[in-house]
This record gives C-alpha cells, sequence and structure tokens, in this order.
C-alpha cells in the first residue's frame, strides 16, 4: 500500500501545471480520477507530454456540457478527498465545480487550483501560459547573457513550480483536517510559482531594491562560478570561496591567484571578473572536460560536463539513481517515463501504469461511485459518457497497490 492509497482525487485539470501537482498525488498512491470531454483526441493523449504526465491515473470521459454531465460530477464530488483544477474563474463557475459550489457537496474535500495570475485581481480572468508568467515575473530579465535581451528558461519552470507548490499546499491542508475534519481551498498561480522560485534574485529587490541583471552561464554573485571552456567542450564549476577556492586554483596550476590582490575575496573576484575569467578559460583549455571532473572533483571541487538530454540519461550516476522508469502502454507499447524525484526509504514510488486514454475507465469509476448499470448505460447512450478499452487490455487497477 502506498502512503496516499486511501485518497481519492478527482483530476480536472490542463496543460501541464495541474497535471503536475495531480502526478505528485499519483505517483504515491493516490486513486486518481481523470476526467475529460467525451470527444478528446486519442492522438494526443499519445505523445510523449501526455504520456509522462498522467501515468497512474484512470480515466473518466464525461460531458461537463450536460446537465446530466455535472450532475455525475457532483456525486463524486460529494465522497472524493481532492479535486484538482487549473481553470479560468468563470470556466469552473460555469461547470459548477467553484470551491463554493464544491465545498457545500463536500464540506471535507480538499480543493486544489492552480491560475495564470491569481483567483481574483485585474488578471484573473486572463489566459496564462510558462512563457508568459517567466516574462511577466521577471525570470526572462535574468535569463540569458548580457545585452542579449530576454530569454526564457529552456523548461516550462513556471508550470512545474505552480504544480509543486500546489501539491504541497494540498498535502498541508490534509493534514490539518486530520485534526479539523473541514477542507481547505488552496490556490497558487504561475506568476506566484516563479517569482517563489527566483528566490535569491527576487530577494535582491525586495531587500535591497536592485535589479538583477541577466549574468549569462555565471553565477549571478559569484566567483568563479559558471561555465568555462575546455580542450574538447565546457565545464561547470563551482570555486567561488573558501576552500573550494584554494583547492581550485591549485588544481588548475594556478596558485599564483592566491596571492593576487585582485582575487583576493569573493567580492575582488566579482569585481574583476573579466580578468579572472580569462586566466581560467586559459588554464582549462589545457585539458579535455572529462579529465577536468576527475582532477577537481578529486580534490573537492564540484565540476560537471554539459549534457545534451541523451548523454544525461546516459550518465552513470542517472543509471544508478534509475531516473527512468518503464510502463506498457496499450497503444505506445514499452515506454519509459520520468519517475518521481522524491524518495523516501522503504516506500516505492511505482509507476504502476501508463496515462490512460479518456473513457477507459469510464463504467468501472461510475459503478465505484454507486451509479447503477442501468444509470450508466443511459449516460453512455446519451453521450454524456463514452467508454473505451484496448483489447484484451484490463481497464482498472486496485487504487494505491
Amino acid at each position: 500500500m502506498l502512503p496516499l492509497a486511501d485518497l481519492v482525487v478527482i483530476d480536472l485539470t490542463v496543460a501541464r501545471a495541474g497535471p503536475t501537482a495531480v502526478r505528485q498525488l499519483a505517483d504515491w498512491g493516490a486513486d486518481v480520477i481523470r476526467i475529460e470531454p467525451p470527444d478528446t483526441s486519442i492522438r494526443g493523449q499519445l505523445t510523449a507530454d501526455f504520456l509522462n504526465l498522467h501515468r497512474n491515473k484512470r480515466a473518466l470521459a464525461l460531458d461537463l456540457k450536460t446537465e446530466a454531465g455535472r450532475s455525475v460530477l457532483h456525486e463524486i464530488v460529494a465522497q472524493a478527498d481532492v479535486l484538482v483544477e487549473n481553470m479560468r474563474p468563470r470556466v469552473k463557475r460555469a461547470l459548477t465545480f467553484d470551491w463554493e459550489t464544491v465545498s457545500a457537496l463536500n464540506p471535507r474535500l480538499i480543493m486544489g487550483s492552480i491560475s495564470g495570475f491569481g483567483q481574483t485581481g485585474p488578471y484573473a480572468e486572463r489566459g496564462g501560459v510558462d512563457q508568459i508568467a517567466q516574462g511577466l515575473s521577471g525570470m526572462m530579465s535574468v535569463t540569458g547573457h548580457p545585452g542579449q535581451g530576454p530569454v526564457r528558461a529552456g523548461a516550462a519552470v513556471s508550470d512545474m513550480a505552480a504544480g509543486l507548490q500546489l501539491a504541497v499546499g494540498i498535502l498541508v491542508a490534509l493534514h490539518e483536517r486530520e485534526r479539523t475534519g473541514v477542507g481547505r481551498w488552496v490556490h497558487t498561480s504561475l506568476v506566484e510559482s516563479m517569482i517563489g522560485m527566483l528566490d535569491f534574485q527576487a530577494a535582491r529587490w525586495t531587500v535591497d531594491r536592485e535589479v538583477p541583471p541577466q549574468a549569462g552561464n555565471d553565477h549571478p554573485t559569484l566567483r568563479p562560478m559558471g561555465l568555462y571552456p575546455t580542450a574538447d567542450g565546457y565545464l561547470n564549476v563551482a570555486a567561488a570561496w573558501g576552500a573550494l577556492w584554494t583547492e581550485f586554483c591549485k588544481a588548475i596550476d594556478r596558485a599564483e591567484l592566491l596571492t593576487d590582490s585582485r582575487f583576493a575575496s569573493p567580492t575582488d573576484r566579482v569585481d574583476n571578473h573579466d580578468e579572472l575569467t580569462e586566466i581560467i578559460n586559459a588554464a582549462l583549455s589545457s585539458r579535455s572536460t572529462a579529465e577536468w571532473v576527475d582532477v577537481l572533483n578529486a580534490v573537492g571541487v564540484p565540476a560537471g560536463a554539459v549534457n545534451n538530454m541523451a548523454a544525461a540519461f546516459e550518465d552513470v550516476q542517472v543509471q544508478h539513481l534509475g531516473v527512468e522508469a518503464s510502463v506498457h502502454h496499450p497503444l505506445r507499447g514499452d515506454i519509459g517515463v520520468v519517475r518521481n524525484a522524491a524518495t523516501i526509504e522503504g516506500i516505492d514510488s511505482a509507476i504502476q501504469v501508463p496515462s490512460p486514454v479518456a473513457g477507459q475507465h469510464s463504467r468501472n469509476i461510475l459503478e465505484q461511485f454507486g451509479l447503477p448499470a442501468e444509470k450508466i448505460d443511459e449516460l453512455v447512450l446519451d453521450g454524456v459518457v463514452t467508454e473505451w478499452a484496448p483489447e484484451g487490455q484490463e481497464t482498472d487497477r486496485t487504487p494505491g497497490q
């Protein structure tokens, strides 16, 4: 039994941020019921992104634009523990899963919501996507090389940040419910989460009213800590202070830097960054990246190569950690997905089942929540519910097993 096996979670999310939050719950055993429209394209559910986002869930195809569909949703909500959504406020009100409605149906329910810019305020009804949030939050202003102009991060960082923040908030609310018996509405937004992820860069403004500039591949406030060319590629090095600086200078055969007044303190090394970089570049160009990784790590100086995605997954440490998990999909066959990054000793977060196709578990889910067979048949006949199951494929799992 996985830790969250006793939880029933309704997944009404789209895009990436909401599914990222739900994935944290699904990976640890929650019985996640993903609700999608009956006309959802199967083709769109076979992409690498979808298959990685929606594993460990069951799928109900339900038309929430109909009164009958919303009635079914309410029956499920009344028995669930958590509902997660990332719709605009007016959409969830129209489809009747806004907080006022669902909390009245189930006072113990925890509702988790992600928006682009907040549930209230002048931007509440705006559509929010990752890059818009990266720009608005200031993230793009500190990414890239000086003078280059704004640059987006190479991953959907605001989506991921919001999803992870919401998952934490949901777990906090569930813990509180153990004492109070009362649910909570937990919500965050892409822009709030992105500013939170900026952390010390944001604090440079909130504390000192300093606008952080772009710093390229160098650390914004420490040197040497950044990317340097080698004989055959590039090397990331972190040797900005204390013994790390001392061991680094010795390892690259530049011990004279230790008595050079230009580089005597961390502040001096920042102030004379250009001269220091020129010296380090010349020293590191004498050996390959792999050689420098071994030499520097041997004396305790953090250093590493810059991998593309294939090389990252082929790295011996990544292989040892088992970051890629395998699962069999009824239409895509055996595929690899990215396992949950957290480890709880003694408990395995398993990739139990692949991402479901919309409607794959419709009948079983409705039976679970007490709908009689004749009512389910009526809903299917009316097109409110659709069913799908690949030939010879199980359409359900025992939640949390």
